[in-house]
């Protein structure tokens, strides 16, 4: 992999990766994307800092701000397993709001982890240390595999689990893989357990898909373990998750190149958001999905006092985003999010956070103003209609229907 990384008339790089992690209330997860950023550091011979969406600091606009007075070029590297929102929509969303930020600072946003040949292989070993633990031997045995992933409410990062799957199974000896989740979609765990055991395997070995261990790894080795005793003739186990293993260097360092290279080829024709989907129509639309995204950052602002739950957080009531874009800001957009803001600090009674947007898609029909997580979203709007939306829809929840211009 050539890296043809540039530097400054000092001799220092003048190019940073910011390597981006979910955030976890688990320091212990935390520091794991923290010690990843510093192995892909030594590998690529670049600054690289981690950053988080949610429930750790610092927070990716906080890390770009950080990185931005440094260096001229910045690569954002996701440590996503897969393409689901937070790939999809909440990163591109930081990342947008960073280049807006700094405009001196040339942004390249990457892709996520996804289905490589490094994490075929390190999945294999995985396997192949619970085939010692067990005391069985694909080769001579019938050993099969469920690989056990988190789980989507986005087909593609479903499909890659399956597709995984099936990629790890291809040219081994094993008996079967079988791909399973233990939330959000199916086929859940328990029920692909119970099916691979009709099949009578001499062993089973459970494989969470996941970065590292947490709730979701525990649950999974509990399964495991229920299954175990459940079928005394097949002997089961689970394996450990990815953790550190610096084959995760291989597959990150070819995102950083094919970010830096613009050459990032992400799964649109089987994208939820841009393709018309049997099941996932309401979600067709790259403005929808912006405020959703907008909705997740704002209700994570702040990362304090998580300890009690993964996604205790202080979020408003409701968020109001407000189209700034060139049609609607020619229409009156930006007096409009001025008297919103006003009416709300007047009001005593609504819980709100007011930000701007680029364009929702519904030009010629603005200023638009949307509401959520209530779906509401109000067309031609004008200052007076403004103190309307928040004295009726935010402190009363009572929508101001001759406004409305569609609901989601």
């Amino acid at each position: 992999m050539s890296t043809d990384v540039p530097t400054t008339q000092s001799g220092l790089s003048d190019e940073a990766v910011l390597l981006v992690g979910h955030g976890s209330r688990r320091e212990q997860s935390n520091e794991q994307v923290r010690t990843l950023a510093a192995e892909l550091e030594g590998r690529l011979g670049v600054p690289v800092d981690a950053g988080f969406l949610e429930l750790a600091e610092p927070a990716i606009p906080d890390a770009i701000a950080g990185l931005a007075s440094a260096v001229s070029r910045l690569t954002v590297v996701q440590l996503s397993l897969f393409a689901a929102s937070h790939v999809k929509n909440d990163v591109p969303l930081a990342v947008q709001q960073a280049r807006s930020e700094h405009a001196d600072l040339t942004i390249h946003n990457g892709a996520h982890l996804g289905v490589h040949p490094a994490i075929v292989d390190l999945l294999d070993d995985r396997a192949a240390a619970v085939e010692a633990e067990l005391g069985v031997d694909r080769a001579r045995d019938d050993v099969a595999v469920v690989l056990c992933a988190r789980g989507s409410s986005d087909p593609d990062a479903n499909g890659d689990a399956h597709k995984l799957a099936r990629l790890l199974y291809e040219g081994r000896a094993f008996d079967r893989v079988e791909p399973s989740f233990i939330g959000v979609t199916e086929p859940q765990l328990e029920e692909t357990l119970h099916a691979v055991a009709k099949h009578r395997p001499d062993a089973v070995v459970v494989l969470p898909y996941m970065l590292g261990d947490g709730v979701l790894t525990g649950r999974i080795r509990d399964g495991a373990d229920a299954f175990d005793e459940s079928y005394p003739y097949v002997a089961a186990a689970a394996g450990d998750p990815l953790g550190t293993d610096t084959r995760l260097l291989d597959v990150l360092g070819d995102r950083w190149q094919e970010a830096r290279t613009d050459s990032v080829d992400m799964s649109c024709d089987t994208c939820k958001y841009k393709v018309e989907l049997d099941g996932y129509e309401a979600d067709v639309g790259g403005a929808r999905a912006m405020l959703r995204a907008l909705t997740h950052q704002e209700s994570h602002a702040d990362r304090e006092d998580v300890d009690a739950e993964p996604h205790t957080h202080d979020a408003p009531e409701k968020h109001v985003a407000v189209c700034t874009n060139q049609t609607c800001a020619a229409g009156g957009s930006p007096a409009v999010l001025e008297r919103l803001r006003q009416a709300a600090r007047d009001s005593d009674a609504c819980d709100v956070r007011i930000t701007r947007t680029s364009c929702l898609d519904r030009c010629g029909e603005g200023p638009m103003v949307a509401v959520y997580p209530d779906g509401v979203w109000y067309g031609d709007v004008d200052q007076p209609d403004a103190e309307r939306i928040v004295s009726y829809h935010l402190d009363r929840d009572r929508i101001v229907s001759d406004l409305v211009d569609q609901t989601l």
